[in-house]
């Protein structure tokens, strides 16, 4: 399995579909104390599937009422019922309830919770880690392939993935989100020691490219190569 997928709730397992079903109310009580009404207007949700958290089920939620009218959110599922239902706000109507997910102390907050209640602390995949983040704050992040080439009129992200260890033992994962919008995105993500997310933060992912050559305008000069 890759380290991240989506799917619908056709595309959802049977044991998974009922767990969704069985926490329905307890997402609709901790979604309403977060200013979101289930009860309210058409929602669909998707799963995103986490390789690196398989004792959770997480599900997002959206309600498009048109164009800036859209409502989305991510909610945390414990498969072992060792832990708690949790709410990871996006957006509003459009708009982001506090600072924008990605960055938000709060959905940091949330992921490091989910994190300790894994068996394993969600130690699995260090990228599969950062992809899990990212689509929880609301991305459908996809890693561009190390065969990926530029062509012309077609830049691509100049990075896959990265993990650094800094000397306090710390760790940076970087890679750029190709799916980004309104453009590519690269991710950054520091962990401490311990393995807690410190911080995160996305910016536009730097580009490669390649620029046709200029036709040539006039005769150039044979010269002769010299001799050695």
């Amino acid at each position: 399995m890759s380290l991240l997928q989506f799917r619908t709730p056709e595309e959802m397992t049977e044991q998974d579909r009922q767990l969704a079903a069985d926490a329905e109310s307890s997402i609709a009580e901790h979604a309403g104390l977060n200013g979101f009404e289930l009860e309210q207007g058409s929602w669909t949700y998707q799963q995103i599937v986490c390789q690196a958290f398989p004792d959770h089920l997480f599900l997002q939620y959206r309600r498009n009422n048109g164009v800036g009218d859209l409502t989305v959110f991510s909610a945390s599922v414990p498969r072992n019922n060792e832990g708690r239902v949790r709410i990871v706000p996006i957006l509003k109507r459009g708009y982001s309830l506090f600072s924008p997910a990605p960055i938000n102390a709060l959905t940091i907050s949330a992921f490091n919770h989910i994190r300790a209640e894994e068996p394993d602390q969600g130690n699995g995949s260090w990228v599969g880690n950062a992809l899990c983040y990212a689509a929880l704050a609301g991305a459908h992040p996809k890693i561009p392939s190390p065969e990926d080439e530029p062509s012309i009129n077609k830049p691509v992200p100049a990075l896959t993935a990265l993990l650094k260890i800094n000397g306090d033992g710390s760790e940076i994962i970087r890679f750029d989100d190709e799916a980004g919008k309104p453009h590519p995105t690269q991710w950054t993500m520091i962990f401490s020691r311990k393995g807690r997310l410190v911080k995160a933060t996305h910016t536009a992912a730097p580009m490669f490219s390649v620029k046709p050559v200029p036709a040539a305008t006039g005769a150039t000069a044979e010269r002769i190569v010299p001799q050695s």
